[in-house]
C-alpha cells in the first residue's frame, strides 16, 4: 500500500526563525570586474594621493597637541 503522504513543510517557518532569518552577508569589498578601466584607474591614483594627504594631516595634528601640551606646561597647568 503506497504512503498518501509526500511532503510536509510542518515545523520549518519556525525552525528558520529560531535564529533568525538573516540577510546574506554582502562581499567586504566589492568587484570591479566590469567597470569601466579609466574610471577603474582613476580610482586607484585617487586613493594613493588621499593616503599621503592624510598622512601629513596626521602629523600636523600630533604637532599641534604636542604644542598645546608643552603651553599647559609652561603655564602650570596640571596635565
Amino acid at each position: 500500500m503506497a504512503k498518501t503522504k509526500n511532503h510536509t513543510n510542518h515545523n520549518q517557518n519556525r525552525k528558520d526563525h529560531r535564529n533568525g532569518i538573516k540577510r546574506p552577508k554582502k562581499g567586504l569589498k566589492p568587484s570591479m570586474r566590469g567597470v569601466d578601466a579609466k574610471f577603474v584607474k582613476n580610482m586607484r591614483f585617487a586613493k594613493r594621493h588621499n593616503k599621503k594627504g592624510l598622512k601629513k594631516m596626521r602629523a600636523n595634528e600630533a604637532m599641534q597637541k604636542e604644542a598645546a601640551l608643552a603651553a599647559k606646561k609652561a603655564a602650570g597647568i596640571s596635565v
